[in-house]
């Protein structure tokens, strides 16, 4: 060691591990912010959300009578996931003074979650935000486990953070309000969690999925709680993602390429939808995947109304690029997660995303055109 050179170690604590609780039931939006407030949790609350959840009424129903200030993002949709609105959302809550005494309510689908989450986790170094889902995508996944980020130019969720909410509020009455597109799309989120972790889960989607298309209260909430049960477990066991959590990945690999390849024409859970017919393939081609679970898979995303082949204009090449940036890929090589059975992901020397020989990805990419 040279002259003068001291060394000593400086022990910092570790992060608390993150608690949080997750409200579900139909009528919560009325009485969120005196909830919120009498929590003591924050002096100043601060909206986000888009137009959107602005049309539909939900903003009204939150703010009315507490004067509370919102940032709208206008457009609605995923080209609004930058990092753009992100440093707008910062420069109001500069300009109006508020501090590390705010609280941040994300109210919408998974746009918002994640622009509102981000914002929350970088200004003043962090403050609490509070997920309130509108869509069925942020209700069964996004609003939970605590990742949020924005897109890059190049790929999806390329600046994020691991941050969880301060809680959740699922209120699948606001869910009366979605369109039917975005509805059914965001069941896809529900369709996987029965695919990695519920066999029973995925019998009752079978056996209810009239009720739940016909947004019958008790089986929006019967999901809103198995969604919660699983991935909050999964959550629980890996919360930053070191191998487990990647099980929530299925149909992501594909579905993320092919939802950049259309500039989010196609829906999330659309392209997951035909991402995870593609997982079925691959693991059919291995050996991997009983012909059971694809079979199961298509017919009830048919039933869904999702598309299940790549759209014709998206080249393989384009797609193979994306999947190259995807962040399960290491060295540049796409990681697949695959399904043994129902409910059973393969995890081949304890990894739960695996790479997959060339000739099969694109033998994949073919059947998925109907070739």
């Amino acid at each position: 060691m040279p002259t003068g050179v001291h060394t000593h170690a400086v022990k910092i604590p570790s992060r608390a591990e993150s608690c949080y609780s997750v409200r579900v039931g139909s009528g919560l939006l009325g009485e969120l912010v005196p909830e919120l407030r009498a929590g003591g949790n924050a002096s100043r609350l601060f909206v986000v959300t888009d137009s959107n959840v602005q049309r539909a009424g939900h903003l009204a129903t939150l703010v009315d009578a507490t004067a509370l200030s919102s940032f709208v993002i206008e457009p609605a949709g995923e080209a609004a996931k930058t990092l753009r609105t992100v440093e707008a959302i910062v420069s109001v809550l500069e300009r109006e003074r508020y501090g590390r005494d705010t609280m941040i309510i994300a109210l919408g689908g998974g746009v918002v979650g994640d622009v509102a989450g981000f914002a929350a986790a970088i200004f003043k170094r962090g403050v609490p935000c509070v997920q309130v889902p509108t869509t069925t995508v942020a209700q069964a996944d996004s609003a939970i486990g605590g990742k949020v980020g924005v897109d890059s130019e190049l790929s999806k969720n390329a600046y994020g953070a691991f941050s969880h909410p301060a809680a959740v509020y699922i209120d699948v009455a606001t869910l009366a309000t979605l369109d039917d597109r975005h509805y059914r799309a965001g069941l896809v989120e529900s369709v996987k969690h029965a695919f990695i972790a519920d066999a029973s889960y995925l019998d009752y989607l079978e056996a209810h999925l009239d009720e739940v298309l016909a947004r019958d209260s008790a089986a929006l909430t019967e999901l809103a709680l198995r969604n919660c049960a699983i991935k909050g477990d999964v959550v629980f066991r890996d919360p930053e993602e070191a191998n487990l959590r990647r099980v929530l990945n299925f149909g992501h690999t594909i579905g993320h390429a092919v939802e950049s390849a259309s500039g989010y024409a196609l829906h999330h859970g659309e392209a997951v939808a035909i991402g995870m017919v593609g997982a079925c393939r691959i693991g059919e081609r291995l050996g991997v995947t009983a012909p059971a679970v694809a079979r199961r898979a298509t017919a009830l995303l048919e039933h869904l109304g999702m598309p299940l082949c790549l759209p014709p204009e998206i080249s393989n090449d384009l797609l193979l690029d994306l999947m190259t940036r995807d962040k399960k890929a290491r060295g540049g090589t796409p990681r697949f997660v695959l399904i043994e059975a129902i409910g059973r992901v393969h995890c081949p020397d304890g990894l739960y995303a695996v790479k997959v020989p060339a000739d099969v990805l694109a033998a994949t990419l073919g059947d998925l055109r109907g070739r």
